[in-house]
């Protein structure tokens, strides 16, 4: 039985009764990318970006701004060819005043368009993700 039974293909929420071992195995089972990032270092947007950067494999050139996190999301991986699904874990986003209530907003956006640019092309694309 899917952990997913209750979970809409293309979404993006709290991860509350998930576990992340949990998360990653059912990812592996269906084939699907499975991205962790854990940001509990990270006190700025700059840092919170490159955290995401770095533990999605993004390219080099990543400019670690919000724009640049969409197209890595969505453009990027679309042009790389068929993709099975994408299971997207961050876990504790900084609360502190160079993260804010509004940069976690925004990434959290940035995440929900991502979600309904797979939804579009009928690719699973959920997004679990914590605070500090």
């Amino acid at each position: 039985m899917s952990l997913f039974r209750t979970v809409p293909p293309n979404v993006v929420q709290s991860i509350r009764a998930f576990r992340v071992p949990e998360l990653q195995q059912e990812a592996a089972r269906l084939g699907y990318h499975f991205l962790y990032a854990y940001c509990a270092e990270a006190v700025t947007k700059q840092q919170v970006l490159a955290c995401i950067a770095e533990a999605f494999h993004f390219p080099r050139h990543f400019g670690k701004n919000f724009d640049a996190l969409a197209d890595c999301l969505t453009d990027l991986a679309f042009k790389s060819g068929q993709q099975p699904g994408f299971l997207v874990v961050i876990e504790q986003l900084p609360n502190t005043p160079k993260f804010d209530r509004e940069a976690r907003e925004t990434l959290l956006d940035v995440f929900r368009d991502a979600a309904d640019f797979w939804a579009e092309k009928k690719v699973p694309f959920r997004v679990f993700y914590s605070f500090q």
